[in-house]
């Protein structure tokens, strides 16, 4: 396929991405990476421009939920020391991990997620109105250990994490879903610009794939935020868990 002909696709698919994952919380990188590695961008290429990508998705979209005052800043930053220092470590160290092993890592992360959103559609129970009052030590910890495990993750696979630190936030801190929602994006935008950073030490970035995507992202993930205050999501949500599967099917193909 034609170069100019694979970057539009690229584009296309990033915007309607954006649009869809800002309304969970999340960046999309689960699976700007894999797209883009399907559309033939090489692994490094492919995971440095979906963390920028994820940072211009939760900037905008994060916006949008500070305005409608749905960011707990006390809890956003409790995750960001860990998740930075994490980031970087995992953008820096991916040149030197082998890409048939992030290629599996993409494999079993998609299909595990997958599972995830998919099942969110028959879980019951009523959503959290309240924020907790306070954080324990304990808790605390907990959260330092959970954000640096996540940021090598989102580090060396290009995501931002969002995608772990909502249902995190929801179902072990007890935070309402769209407070969840809207902080994750805050903490994304901290864990997506020291991975880029640890990519910048070790390899040079595609700056016209992320160009040419990070406008598409800029503009679905606005919209997307803006939308999420009216939709229940659940439908997307399983739409989105079979998106994964498929994508991951396709890594294995390409794999095997």
């Amino acid at each position: 396929m034609d170069i100019s002909n694979v970057l539009l696709l690229a584009v296309l698919f990033s915007l309607v991405l954006a649009f869809v994952f800002s309304m969970f919380g999340q960046g999309g990188g689960s699976v700007y990476s894999p797209l883009l590695i399907l559309l033939g961008y090489s692994v490094l290429a492919s995971t440095s421009t979906s963390l920028v990508l994820n940072l211009i998705t939760s900037l905008s979209a994060g916006y949008i939920f500070y305005r409608n005052k749905m960011i707990d800043f006390k809890a956003s930053f409790a995750f960001v020391p860990g998740i930075v220092v994490g980031a970087f470590a995992g953008g820096a160290l991916s040149k030197f991990v082998n890409s048939t092993i992030l290629l599996w890592l993409f494999v079993v992360f998609l299909i595990i997620l997958g599972a995830r959103m998919i099942y969110g559609y028959w879980e019951k129970g009523k959503d959290i109105e309240n924020m907790p009052e306070s954080v324990s030590t304990r808790t605390y910890i907990l959260i330092v250990v959970f954000s640096f495990a996540v940021g090598i993750i989102s580090g060396l696979l290009g995501i931002g994490g969002g995608i772990l630190i909502v249902p995190f936030m929801t179902y072990i801190l007890k935070y309402p879903l769209k407070s969840s929602a809207g902080s994750s994006h805050l903490i994304i935008s901290f864990s997506a610009l020291a991975g880029i950073i640890g990519h910048a030490t070790t390899h040079h970035l595609d700056w016209p794939l992320i160009a040419a995507t990070g406008v598409a992202v800029l503009i679905g993930g606005n919209l997307g935020a803006r939308f999420s205050l009216k939709v229940n999501p659940k439908m997307i949500k399983v739409g989105l868990g079979f998106l994964m599967w498929a994508l991951s099917a396709q890594l294995l193909i390409k794999l095997v």
